[in-house]
């Protein structure tokens, strides 16, 4: 199944709302009116772009219509994708991995599929034929490194973890250490996500990206914020909340299979000017996926 048709399905469930309001408004209208571009605005918020981004597509789009004298709402249509694509069209969309080693730091409150995004990054890399190093920062939770420990021993890559309630730079510095003495072409570093006390998760996370750039100065980084696409609006909330806290340079959405809120990556991308990376539309290693703009305006907008 190529992307298209992943995107397809994984956004089944946006889709499938959106079904019931967007492709309404266009086949209710034969020409651009007030009605219009209310309905159309209404759509766009339930789809979960949230009322910032959805007005904004809405007036954006009212100005391609003077501006370009459109008259039917199937050109409408055509320009609300571009529209879209390009507020999806921010930064980079692939991960710097241009050094030897490059550092992905990932981050995100618990919950979200941090783990899970870990390991089927590392499966992906390996195999792509890179050496890859997990190291299990988040040492509040015990599981979270025999989880990592698991997707390490199926992606048939290095782990470097500690006990519970270990130094987490600590655990970062020795990852460090073993990925140079291994010759790893990827270090992927799991955090801890509580966010409910922010101040301590910013020391931790300002520790560790101290020990980071005094061991590898060199290092090409990305902060991988991963964000459940599930939980909408609150999402784009943490998003906020984490750039200020750790400089997000890349998003992770997961769980879009299981979401009718799949507007959330366009907000996203629009609001905090972040580019989303990889999304997530299955349990397999092969449904955490590059993300492409174009195939997923596509797919949300038929």
């Amino acid at each position: 199944m190529g992307f298209f048709e992943k995107i397809k399905a994984g956004l089944a469930k946006t889709r499938a709302a959106l079904s019931n309001t967007l492709d309404a408004v266009f086949s209710a209208y034969t020409e651009i009116d007030a009605d219009f571009y209310d309905e159309l605005e209404e759509s766009l918020i339930l789809a979960d772009l949230g009322v910032e981004t959805a007005c904004k597509v809405v007036e954006e789009l009212r100005s391609e219509v003077v501006k370009r004298d459109l008259y039917s709402v199937e050109q409408a249509k055509e320009h609300l994708k571009q529209i879209l694509q390009d507020m999806l069209d921010v930064g980079d969309p692939e991960l710097d991995l241009s050094t030897t080693p490059s550092v992905i730091l990932v981050i995100g409150v618990n919950g979200v599929g941090k783990t899970t995004t870990i390991g089927k990054l590392a499966t992906r890399f390996v195999r792509e034929g890179r050496n890859v190093m997990m190291v299990a920062g988040d040492t509040f939770r015990a599981a979270a490194a025999d989880q990592l420990e698991i997707w390490a021993g199926r992606a048939g890559c290095g782990i470097v973890r500690q006990h519970e309630g270990a130094d987490p730079a600590s655990v970062v510095y020795d990852g460090i250490q073993s990925a140079k003495a291994k010759g790893a072409d990827v270090i992927l570093i799991d955090t801890a996500g509580r966010l409910h006390n922010k101040q301590n998760l910013m020391n931790e996370l300002n520790k560790i990206s101290r020990i980071v750039e005094r061991e590898l100065p060199d290092a090409a980084k990305e902060v991988l914020l991963v964000v459940d696409g599930t939980t909408g609006q609150n999402g784009l909330i943490q998003a906020k909340q984490f750039k200020e806290i750790a400089g997000v340079t890349a998003v992770a959405l997961t769980k879009l299979d299981g979401t009718a809120k799949g507007g959330i990556v366009i907000a996203i991308s629009d609001v905090l000017q972040i580019p989303v990376k990889f999304i997530g539309v299955g349990e397999q290693p092969d449904d955490l996926m590059p993300f492409e703009s174009e195939a997923f305006v596509e797919a949300l907008v038929q």
